[in-house]
């Protein structure tokens, strides 16, 4: 049984070795992250600090668990982050998507509501 799981495993295009593997949402050539990121204006040289920021209040709000003064900051600081990120998308009337940086911040506005 396990050695049927292992075969067809191996014969899946993202496990074969030869398939290049990336970090989900971090790689500037990963057009899903580059795209929007130029249609909506960034600037390349913000890219490293928002994902630094992004990852930052990650990293916060698992350390919040442990010290709770440190995920409300979090919390905080990742709050600001997706209003900008809203305010970016309805700058340059993207409004059908919108709803990807309210779906993020939703739930880090419900962490720091808990948190309080």
């Amino acid at each position: 049984m396990a050695s049927a799981i292992a075969a067809s495993m191996a014969s899946c295009p993202w496990r074969r070795p030869s398939a290049r593997r990336r970090p989900i949402g971090v790689s500037r050539t990963d057009r899903l992250v580059v795209e929007p990121l130029v249609s909506y204006g960034v600037p390349e040289t913000w890219w490293p600090r928002l994902a630094a920021a992004k990852l930052l209040g990650a990293a916060g709000l698992l350390v919040g668990l442990a010290v709770p003064a440190i995920g409300v900051a979090a919390a905080i600081g990742l709050a600001l982050y997706f209003v900008g990120a809203v305010i970016t998308v309805l700058r340059v009337r993207s409004y059908k998507t919108v709803a990807f940086p309210v779906l993020y911040l939703a739930p880090v506005v419900a962490t720091l509501a808990v948190g309080w």
